[in-house]
């Protein structure tokens, strides 16, 4: 006889189909594991046995072979424990071998016996309810299965109660969804003293998700209305909520269940490598542009990041996507992300300040500069200036307008988009591109001269002309008008560097 429990493998957000097959045959005892499994997989033998010899039971003195169908796919991580546990107790006719085929079940065995928490849980449900099957998986993740509806959920906290709810002799409660949170706010704009070019920026870079470069000496606020973008940007609708949830699934960061309408905001340090990044490893997983998907991607002192690390980011922020090849996988996790970059003008950060002129000017900040890729800062639709903060400026009262008022007016203009943009797929101005472009991007006949001539003047690549024409969408919504004057592009062209200045 040979048992059989359904399971999922993880390609990126595609759950796969698994299934284990257990066969107890009579010869020398042995405990053999096939069909491509991975160290966390083979594994799973000793926490198998161990969780069984929790409970009293030992194994049949007979080989007993579990097979991972199909068996030319690659399988990774510890969610196959239970599964295995389930195959093996069916076999040996502790449990119904019928019974089990109507669920899908991930999980990991403790050697007590618990079911403890693993990455996926999320895909796996949706991935159940999709094949008209219910789940079985710890009891910790309940909640983040319920949000897969229409199906039976068993989430169980050890293998003994999961046995028992089985047989009918005691049933586990029903999970109950995780909270949604509400949206979070970082800090708020009227922390920021001064500034008003700089703001400005922020607020176009919100209102149409475009990416933004800030440059300025150190401590003059970078890095802290960066942390404002999320207050002023709108909350995730349920499906992008949805979206974002996934990927905190794989990634093993959804706490609790808990699916947040705040975007996210993710701010590596400069040391990080590639694969920390973009997604890879041993086991692959999503980066940090992946984990920032539908949010914002800050990357501070920007030129400290390796070069080859920066431009593994340029394919992800024109298509959204990142794809991770490896030779036994190729996986695709989405990176639709805003970013937003900082950095000091020159090394020691003071290029261009009479009071602390920096000793090797202008050279030390054209080879600092130079260390991000033009191809890198042709991709960033906004560059700004952000002017060194003045002790006057700080002794001033805070602005009588904050995030509050600055978020309003971006959600109205962010309407205007979803409403123009409405069955296309898209959402914001700076995912124009083709006839999309064309039709809701075309300056009048004023600004469009100005444009041609900027772009000549400028040195505008095809990208930069794109992208300059996206800024000026997103100003004349700002503006509440219907069209694109020439005050629009000339505002969009400010906040564009010159090709080869420094």
């Amino acid at each position: 006889m040979v048992a059989l429990v359904q399971t999922v493998a993880y390609l990126g957000l595609e759950a796969r189909a698994v299934e284990v097959q257990c066969q107890i045959a009579p010869g020398l005892p042995r405990f053999n594991l096939v069909g491509l499994p991975d160290k966390a997989v083979n594994e799973s033998r000793e926490r198998v046995h161990a969780a069984l010899a929790a409970m009293g039971l030992a194994l049949p003195p007979k080989r007993i072979t579990i097979n991972l169908s199909p068996a030319d796919l690659p399988k990774e991580g510890s969610h196959y424990d239970l599964p295995i546990a389930l195959a093996l107790l069916a076999a040996m006719g502790v449990t119904d071998a019928e019974q089990i085929t109507d669920f899908v079940a991930v999980g990991e065995l403790a050697l007590d016996g618990r079911i403890v928490p693993t990455p996926g849980v999320l895909l796996a449900a949706l991935h159940a309810s999709g094949a008209d099957k219910g789940l079985i998986c710890p009891a910790a993740q309940g909640g983040e299965a319920r949000w897969a509806n229409g199906m039976s959920i068993v989430a169980a906290p050890d293998l003994i109660s999961l046995l028992n709810h089985l047989k009918g002799t005691a049933r586990l409660p029903d999970p109950v969804a995780g909270e949604v949170e509400a949206a979070a706010h970082g800090p708020d704009l009227r922390q920021v003293k001064g500034q008003e070019v700089a703001k400005r920026a922020l607020e176009i870079a919100a209102a149409g998700g475009h990416n933004l470069l800030m440059i300025g000496l150190p401590g003059a606020g970078k890095s802290l209305m960066a942390a404002c973008l999320p207050g002023i940007l709108p909350p995730l609708t349920p499906a992008e909520a949805l979206q974002v949830s996934m990927v905190a699934s794989v990634a093993g960061t959804l706490e609790e269940g808990r699916i947040s309408r705040t975007r996210p905001f993710r701010s590596p340090h400069h040391s990080a490598s590639m694969a920390a990044l973009t997604g890879g490893g041993l086991r692959v997983r999503p980066g940090e542009v992946s984990l920032a998907h539908l949010g914002v991607l800050f990357l501070d002192e920007l030129p400290e990041f390796q070069r080859a690390v920066l431009d593994s980011l340029r394919q992800p922020l024109e298509t959204g996507v990142v794809d991770v090849a490896r030779a036994n996988a190729h996986v695709t996790y989405p990176a639709r992300v805003q970013l937003v970059a900082a950095m000091n003008p020159c090394r020691c950060g003071y290029l261009g300040d009479p009071a602390l002129g920096c000793s090797r000017a202008p050279r030390c900040g054209a080879d600092y500069q130079a260390k991000v890729s033009g191809p890198m800062l042709d991709r960033i639709d906004l560059h700004v200036e952000v002017d060194p903060v003045s002790a006057a400026d700080l002794a001033l009262p805070p602005p009588t307008e904050g995030s509050a008022e600055v978020a309003a007016r971006v959600a109205a203009a962010r309407g205007l988009q979803i409403a123009r943009l409405e069955g296309t797929g898209k959402s914001s101005n700076a995912e124009l591109d083709g006839d999309l472009l064309e039709r809701h991007a075309t300056p009048d006949e004023a600004g469009r001269k100005l444009l041609l001539k900027a772009a000549e003047a400028m040195r505008l690549s095809a990208r930069g002309y794109t992208r300059m024409l996206r800024v000026a969408r997103t100003i004349a919504d700002l503006a509440g008008s219907e069209g694109i004057g020439r005050i629009h592009v000339a505002e969009a062209l400010s906040y564009r560097r010159v090709a080869g200045r420094s």
